[in-house]
């Protein structure tokens, strides 16, 4: 099978599966998606949705939270991974987001990479979500699925596999794909018990594939 065949057979099995995909995380507004995403760095989506509900109502928007201290802010968070980090990371960003941008989320990759613990990953989840744009954020999920099932081949870094994948699937599919990916992980394609049997894209998974190989009995292969 041909890396084309492949991404073809997998995207229109998702297009035709799963044609909506959204982020499970919970969010009224651009500003609010930011801290939700920031957030949710090696944490739990159930779990942000569980705290951002009170954040977001003692802070709806950027210059609220920029004149907010760490001590008012850690306790809507201090259940999350990482609350003294994330604490200063939303207040800095907010005060950013003031300060140079008027209050107003910017919409490209260099200057939402200018805010306080927001990286490529951040940042395209952002322009993936909120304005639908050409972009590929790769989390664990992603990073390790896309190896896994071939779309990339064992890539190094998740910059590497975010030009592969942008290479072969279509820019207006994108973010349509990046939540294929994340779901597929957290749902069929898990780290240590993967569904495989029960996958709906495993006839395009090489891992799949190698599998049903190492299982077929020798007189099989050879007819």
């Amino acid at each position: 099978m041909t890396t084309k065949e492949r991404y073809n057979g997998i995207i229109a099995w998702f297009s035709e599966n799963m044609p909506s995909p959204e982020t499970e995380l919970h969010y009224d507004t651009p500003f609010h998606l930011l801290l939700a995403v920031i957030l949710s760095a090696q944490c739990t989506d159930k779990r942000v949705n569980i705290v951002t509900p009170p954040l977001f109502e003692a802070y709806p928007d950027p210059l609220s939270l920029a004149s907010a201290t760490e001590e008012e802010v850690f306790p809507y968070i201090k259940s999350v991974t990482f609350p003294n980090n994330k604490t200063r990371h939303l207040i800095r960003a907010a005060k950013v987001l003031v300060e140079e941008f008027g209050g107003e989320m910017p919409s490209d990759i260099d200057n939402l990479m200018k805010l306080p613990g927001v990286g490529r990953k951040t940042a395209n989840v952002m322009l993936a979500v909120v304005w639908n744009k050409a972009a590929m954020a790769v989390d664990t999920h992603v990073f390790r699925v896309s190896n896994r099932i071939g779309l990339t081949n064992n890539s190094k870094t998740p910059l590497a596999t975010e030009k592969t994948l942008m290479k072969y699937i279509p820019g207006e599919i994108a973010p349509k794909a990046h939540h294929w990916l994340i779901l597929h992980g957290r749902y069929v394609c898990k780290a240590r018990k993967p569904e495989c049997e029960d996958c709906g894209i495993k006839q395009w998974c090489r891992t799949f594939e190698k599998q049903q190989k190492m299982y077929t009995p020798p007189s099989l292969v050879n007819g």
